[in-house]
């Protein structure tokens, strides 16, 4: 019950590593709202976990959505506790000359955009109580890319040096900013950052992963709800690994 009486919003938190985290919050005593655009996933998502946690559908690129979730998780809560910047999505594997301006823009909004948003309309509640924690999911690919998913790198590494940025400036508010660095899971994305779900191709990315498996959802929850609680009081700017080697 290390999260016990505090307050989360995990953003697509309806599947994938979200999901994981959500899980892990509600068992560790948080109560969680599950943001995500697929609301019916969420509020499925939702029933699963039981009274712990509600459903809000939102998609992070947009500022009045963002804004929309930000007042409802208040009024539900009262005050926020944790913020978990966890949707993301991605570019088929291309050359880099060859990603399309939508899919460019779209990685963007979800990916950098998103976290802008959130900072913009929760930050000021978390500096009035002199208290918060922000949890930014980053990726391996922002510490050690792989080719043909350039853009997807790139927002990655944006989040890492978003992160370390909004630490050293939010530390005399009372607010900690960490990340969390995941190699490729089991979750929706897989197919997408390996451009065809295969045998051979998961042997491939399994290969440069020293303990010879994928991230799970499980282990970014447990990840996660270690630097969200006070136990990681002193730990702020942080990416922390969970990629099994393979960024060493």
């Amino acid at each position: 019950m290390r999260l016990k009486g505090k307050t989360a919003i995990v953003t697509g938190g309806a599947s994938g590593f979200g999901a994981g985290i959500v899980r892990k919050f509600v068992a560790e005593g948080a109560r969680v709202m599950i943001a995500d655009i697929n609301g019916e996933a969420a509020r499925d998502m939702a029933i699963e976990v039981g009274d712990a946690a509600l459903a809000h559908e939102v998609d992070v690129s947009d500022r009045d959505s963002v804004r929309e979730m930000a007042e409802a998780a208040l009024s539900a809560f009262g005050a926020l506790d944790i913020l978990v910047n966890n949707a993301g999505i991605t570019h088929l594997p291309a050359p880099l000359e060859e990603v399309s301006e939508d899919d460019f823009d779209r990685v963007l909004g979800v990916n950098v955009k998103s976290v802008y948003l959130t900072a913009r309309a929760l930050v000021p509640r978390m500096k009035d109580r002199r208290s918060g924690v922000i949890l930014n999911i980053a990726s391996t690919a922002g510490l050690s890319p792989r080719p043909n998913l350039n853009w997807y790198n790139a927002s990655k590494g944006w989040m890492i040096t978003a992160t370390k940025a909004m630490a050293v400036e939010l530390a005399p508010h009372g607010i900690r900013v960490n990340a969390l660095c995941p190699v490729a899971g089991e979750t929706p994305l897989l197919k997408s950052f390996m451009g065809e779900d295969t045998p051979e191709m998961r042997a491939k990315f399994l290969a440069t992963i020293p303990l010879g498996r994928f991230s799970t959802p499980q282990d970014m929850g447990n990840a996660a709800s270690f630097l969200c609680s006070d136990e990681a009081g002193m730990i702020t700017g942080v990416a922390l690994e969970v990629d099994g080697g393979r960024c060493i």
